[in-house]
């Protein structure tokens, strides 16, 4: 399983990286995880955006989504080899509850007239099979419905805690993970927030109590460092920690 790390700034893009987005792939299935601000110009680095077999998008806050926008506009106006013809040509969009609706406002009020429907195939998150994948969710403490994801092909595992606060189901969804992907949003130094994001801290300790073999902490805000946020998670789990960072690769 191969982890193109698409973006991975925390909350808004920063100088040097798009939002979140992570790309996925296994056996020749592309699997898209989340589309933060940004992420949909280097998705495109990797691919064609037409050759995506199925789209997660964990939650509907901007930095998660918004990007979903331009890809209405790549597979309905682009050049040859975006556009579409047929429900076979419609690439799977697993997200919650309200997700059509939102892409919708965020693109064009008009595009409930047109519809989207031509593009893509709408799902809310159940677990099961998704191409080569075992796919399971949990609902993550966030303000906004949220769904942390793991994903298991063969004997490899990759978890996602999306956006969280402190939260059991989270920790509980990642265990014995190959690799935990997991946000580390506040800083040790920053006024703390329940409820809402984890410190560094607390992503390692999430790792640490799910037993993961591999901490890539992730959603590091601009203002902050991925090396120290990667540092405060190696205070606290006992396995090999890295910081996200655009453009890497990562091998489950």
């Amino acid at each position: 399983m191969k982890i193109t790390v698409l973006g991975c700034s925390g909350s808004m893009p920063g100088p040097d990286s798009p939002g979140s987005g992570y790309l996925i792939e296994e056996d020749g299935y592309r699997l898209v995880l989340d589309l933060g601000h940004g992420t949909f110009g280097a998705l495109q680095r990797s691919l064609d955006p037409a050759d995506v077999d199925a789209i997660i998008v964990s939650h509907l806050h901007a930095d998660h989504c918004i990007d979903l926008t331009a890809y209405i506009v790549a597979l309905r106006y682009g050049p040859a080899g975006y556009g579409f013809h047929g429900p076979e040509d419609r690439i799977r969009l697993i997200g919650p509850s309200g997700t059509r609706a939102r892409l919708e406002a965020a693109y064009d009020p008009y595009a409930r007239k047109l519809g989207l429907t031509e593009l893509f195939t709408f799902a809310t998150p159940q677990s099961g099979e998704l191409g080569p994948f075992q796919v399971s969710y949990a609902v993550t403490n966030h303000p906004v419905p949220t769904n942390a994801v793991r994903l298991t092909a063969g004997d490899r595992t990759l978890a996602y805690s999306a956006d969280t606060g402190v939260c059991d189901d989270v920790a509980s969804l990642a265990k014995d993970a190959d690799v935990f992907l997991c946000e580390a949003t506040f800083g040790v130094e920053e006024p703390y927030i329940p409820d809402l994001h984890l410190t560094a801290a607390q992503a390692g300790d999430h790792a640490e109590r799910a037993g993961a073999g591999r901490l890539v902490v992730t959603h590091v805000p601009p203002w902050l460092s991925r090396d120290r946020a990667a540092e405060e998670a190696a205070a606290v789990f006992s396995g090999p920690v890295e910081a996200a960072r655009p453009g890497a690769e990562i091998t489950v």
